[in-house]
């Protein structure tokens, strides 16, 4: 069988990626897509290779974090992470969070050419974003020594340093509508 492959781009698979429990996560069913799979195939063989998949490398989401993942996809207006079936009026059973580890091993389970060729991309992506959060560690450890040395001379300048190395908060969207006050 002849199978054309499909490059997976680094930026798509770090979109994919949440933080979930304080565990960088990518959710069933985007890893379902970047391995060029179904979400039920994926679920199916992750059953089958259970012992494969410690709580280290996956974990179901609760209820309630479904929800609110949900919620903020919804609001930011990107397409649906969390896929929905459309006879049952929204997703019938809970995503499956894979962690770096998880995803790699899903390939493994998968082992199609699709799902090893993006298996490479997803631990890339991971491996980018380790490093990122290890050199905003090392410049703010950086920052305390120099602010230790020179503490009140510059405090207001360390502060606005500070300031700046906090990611911005993600815009959200106002859900609902407003109705206009009654003209009396």
């Amino acid at each position: 069988m002849n199978r054309t492959l499909v490059k997976v781009s680094a930026a798509r698979v770090e979109k994919a990626i949440l933080l979930v429990r304080d565990e960088k996560v990518i959710l069933d069913a985007d890893l379902a897509a970047l391995y060029g799979v179904s979400t039920k195939r994926l679920k199916e063989q992750v059953r089958r290779n259970r012992e494969r998949f410690p709580e280290d490398f996956m974990f179901e989401l609760t209820t309630d974090e479904q929800a609110v993942l949900t919620a903020q996809i919804e609001a930011s207006n990107l397409r649906s992470q969390v896929a929905t079936s459309r006879s049952h009026g929204g997703r019938r059973y809970l995503s499956y969070a894979f962690t770096e580890h998880g995803a790699l091993m899903v390939a493994n389970v998968l082992s199609s050419e699709v799902a090893v060729q993006a298996s490479v991309e997803v631990v890339r992506a991971f491996v980018r974003l380790r490093r990122m959060l290890a050199s905003n560690a090392e410049l703010a450890h950086k920052l305390e020594q120099i602010e230790k040395k020179y503490d009140h001379q510059f405090k207001v300048v360390f502060d606005a340093i500070r300031q700046l190395m906090i990611p911005p908060e993600p815009k959200r969207k106002e859900i609902g509508f407003h109705t206009k006050p009654a003209k009396r």
